[in-house]
């Protein structure tokens, strides 16, 4: 009985040593671990997955506006009056219906009730009226545009707010394209990192840090994006509105580790 009871004591001992020794193990494992970790972290490659489609505009939008000038109110009137059913008559002659054609309000300036007019001479009223088209028929409105000349020589001075023609073009399919362009960019940038995991001797790992990119729409024989950070639906500047063939890019930025 003593001897056992002498024994006892080496049995806790025992046990404590064990739970040490397993700590130690473990612990190990966890730091070799944590070192492999931010080894592995500090190895990685940014790549870029760039993908570009060629649309075509779906909408139209035409502007056309014009002046007319004079001393007395009721004959200046009675021209812009003239100007607007001679538009409208170039438009149904191209084709273009009513339910296309929006008639704006009429802009009238008396030059001697502007305080800030330093020119007081010449004539006195101004009166402007636009007429605008909005049309689906992108090819329709831009075989009408090639003959704004047939207005000039009717003695109509037309003008528009977007460029050459006056006429903006927008794409407004957008939406639709972005699922499948965003996955193309992010295979090609795969790719990409294929190729310098490759040549470096190591191994594609997983993701680290992905940028889908920015959607931007410019003319499809332009060089370049219609802005650094522009994304729209329809184009951003007006090389951009002023074609109906568009280009869409985007340009997916993805960080992928590197492992041996």
């Amino acid at each position: 009985m003593e001897t056992q009871r002498s024994a006892n004591p080496l049995v806790p001992a025992a046990v404590l040593g064990g739970c040490l020794l397993l700590g130690l193990v473990v612990g190990g494992w966890v730091l070799g671990s944590q070192i492999k970790d931010i080894k592995l972290a500090d190895r990685y490659v940014t790549v870029k997955g760039l993908v570009e489609r060629t649309v075509k505009s779906d909408s139209a939008i035409w502007p056309v506006s014009f002046k007319e000038a004079g001393n007395d109110l009721a004959q200046v009137f009675t021209k812009s009056e003239a100007d607007k059913n001679a538009v409208l008559k170039f438009f149904a002659a191209q084709g273009i219906t009513l339910q296309e054609i929006t008639v704006g309000q009429i802009q009238v300036t008396d030059k001697q009730t502007n305080e800030y007019n330093n020119n007081p001479s010449g004539t006195r009223y101004i009166v402007q009226q636009t007429v605008t088209v909005h049309s689906s028929d992108v090819d329709k409105i831009a075989k009408a545009g090639q003959k704004t000349a047939e207005l000039v020589q009717a003695g109509i001075v037309v003008g528009g707010g977007y460029g050459q023609g006056g006429i903006a073009y927008k794409f407004g399919g957008l939406n639709a394209l972005k699922p499948d362009m965003i996955t193309e960019a992010t295979r090609n940038a795969r790719a990409s990192a294929d190729r310098f995991a490759a040549d470096s001797g190591s191994q594609v790992g997983s993701i680290r840090s992905a940028n889908q990119g920015v959607f931007s729409i410019s003319a499809a024989d332009s060089g370049g994006a219609s802005g650094p950070g522009e994304e729209g639906g329809g184009g951003g500047d007006a090389q951009a509105d002023s074609s109906i063939m568009k280009k869409v890019r985007v340009v997916a930025t993805v960080d992928y580790y590197l492992v041996r």
